[in-house]
């Protein structure tokens, strides 16, 4: 199989999920302005910023930025049972084409996707003050580190997807996900929680991004003093990676064990 069969099939596949977005625009909008609320909510009517310095909005936005692509694994995740319930899967890997083809269209779709999230939250972010204070290249980086977040949990959302098999699971996935995303440093600094919980918001994947972003925005950040911390845009690259390790293969091996 060359390779330009492979690019042509992911080629086709991705504009099938664009030409969903075409026949269900409520979907791609109520996804676009989820988020959107709950930067309203949380920087208006449940704003906070103790242990803060400076603007609370500068704060809040990176972590807004950060918990959009966490949570971007359900929409992925739903999709992918969608298509297991409908028998399109396997439709498809029973057609002569690329079955790497089917994950990669899935990929590019759900990372463009995000990558327009980001831009409309950021400009949201914008309008309500927020702004990235620090240089072209490393506000660039900081988007960077974003969307390496989304692709882990991407591949993290294929897996899940393929294991539950059922769109009624994804509920399931979002008691655990929800967490994830609430006891991190999106919205408070880890030094106004109590002492062991702030540790575990510390090694948060999720926290270690929106700390290295506010670093790279130059916006206010919590105080700092703990390696997790310290060493924020290490593990903002690390714990994506880690987990791409880890799912990227299952998803792969659990795809190719679909039809047997």
């Amino acid at each position: 199989m060359s390779a330009a069969w492979v690019v042509s099939d992911s080629w086709t596949m991705t504009r099938r999920e664009f030409a969903h977005w075409g026949r269900r625009p409520v979907q791609l909008v109520v996804g676009l302005a989820f988020p959107v609320m709950l930067l309203l909510m949380f920087g208006f009517l449940i704003g906070g910023g103790r242990g803060i310095d400076g603007e609370y909005v500068e704060f809040l936005v990176p972590g807004m930025l950060a918990l959009t692509m966490t949570f971007g694994l359900e929409a992925t995740m739903t999709a992918v049972t969608q298509d297991l319930g409908k028998g399109v899967i396997d439709r498809f890997r029973a057609m002569p084409m690329s079955s790497a083809a089917v994950l990669v269209g899935r990929s590019v779709a759900d990372m463009v996707q995000s990558a327009l999230g980001l831009v409309v939250l950021a400009g949201v972010g914008l309008l309500l003050g927020w702004r990235p204070h620090g240089s072209p290249a490393a506000t660039l980086a900081a988007f960077a580190l974003l969307l390496l977040l989304r692709l882990a949990m991407l591949w993290i959302g294929i897996y899940l997807g393929m294991v539950a098999g059922r769109p009624e699971m994804v509920q399931a996935v979002q008691i655990l996900v929800w967490p994830v995303g609430f006891l991190s440093n999106a919205f408070a600094t880890p030094e106004a929680m109590p002492g062991w919980l702030g540790t575990v918001v510390e090694w948060n994947p999720m926290s270690a991004t929106a700390t290295a972003v506010r670093d790279l925005f130059d916006n206010p950040a919590a105080a700092g003093g703990s390696w997790a911390g310290d060493h924020a845009a290490l593990l903002a690259v690390g714990w994506p990676v880690l987990l791409l390790a880890v799912f990227f293969p299952l998803a792969v091996g659990r795809f190719r064990g679909l039809s047997r």
